[in-house]
């Protein structure tokens, strides 16, 4: 399907554009108690750079150590949610968020390890159209897996992650309406029959969203949704644009040192 993978390239260039390059994004710094909550969004995970949207291992779970160091609880995604749309009560003071775009197949060889040494919750947004599919993917039986440890939560990213600025563009309006909205629900029901699970949480992709988008994924039944904005979640944010820091290392890092 010739939809189904977009370039690494392609990508970076589009993140220059719009300001969400990630290659200079420094670490997860620990959130200052009169701030709001941040919510850091990585892709994949290795142990040699060799493009911009990956993160070393070792960074990683350096950052893991120094969430629980700063005494930084890290709570499910859901919980946050249920919290801004005042169904639970307050956050413990200086929660974190971690998510994960896409379901790149490191996810599950370098990450997954670590979470399961730590007990860290992440919610991961998935694109079905490659899972079980495209080389780079995740597999539905390694999701599965996963999930019976309690410490994934599997959402929406579209159905195969198109570039909702370069469609409008293409496409008349009444067509890319009803793509936008095949989009939305396919990606949706698809994950919600795989995992048996709700899917009403939804990654933008490439964090682009505007009124009209906002608009089609509350009619597909999604309640909040997240863009790419760097900064701390907070009370006053739209629910169906919620902001994240990506989250990177700069392409040209030596291998790590075993």
């Amino acid at each position: 399907m010739r939809f189904l993978r977009f370039s690494v390239f392609t990508a970076l260039l589009f993140l220059v554009s719009i300001g969400l390059a990630p290659a200079k994004m420094p670490d997860p710094v620990s959130p200052s108690p009169s701030k709001g909550v941040p919510i850091y969004l990585y892709h994949r995970f290795g142990h040699e750079i060799t493009d911009s949207m990956t993160v070393s291992v070792a960074r990683f779970e350096s950052q893991l150590k120094k969430f629980k160091e700063d005494n930084c609880p890290v709570i499910p995604l859901r919980q946050l949610v249920d919290s801004l749309l005042k169904k639970t009560a307050s956050l413990p003071p200086r929660s974190v968020v971690i998510t994960v775009d896409d379901g790149h197949k490191s996810v599950y060889t370098e990450m997954f390890p670590l979470i399961k040494k730590y007990g860290i919750p992440v919610t991961l947004f998935l694109y079905p159209s490659a899972l079980s599919n495209a080389s780079y993917a995740m597999t539905w039986a390694q999701l599965r897996e996963m999930k019976e440890t309690g410490l994934l939560d599997y959402q929406g990213h579209t159905y195969w992650h198109p570039n909702f600025k370069t469609e409008k563009r293409r496409l008349p309006p009444e067509e890319y309406q009803h793509f936008v909205q095949g989009q939305l629900k396919k990606g949706k029901e698809k994950l919600e029959k795989e995992f048996h699970s709700k899917i009403d949480l939804l990654a933008w992709p490439f964090g682009i969203c505007d009124e009209d988008l906002m608009r089609l994924a509350r009619e597909a039944g999604y309640v909040a949704a997240f863009s790419m904005e760097r900064r701390d979640v907070n009370g006053s944010d739209k629910m169906m644009a919620l902001p994240r820091y990506l989250i990177a290392d700069p392409m040209g890092k030596n291998r790590e040192k075993k």
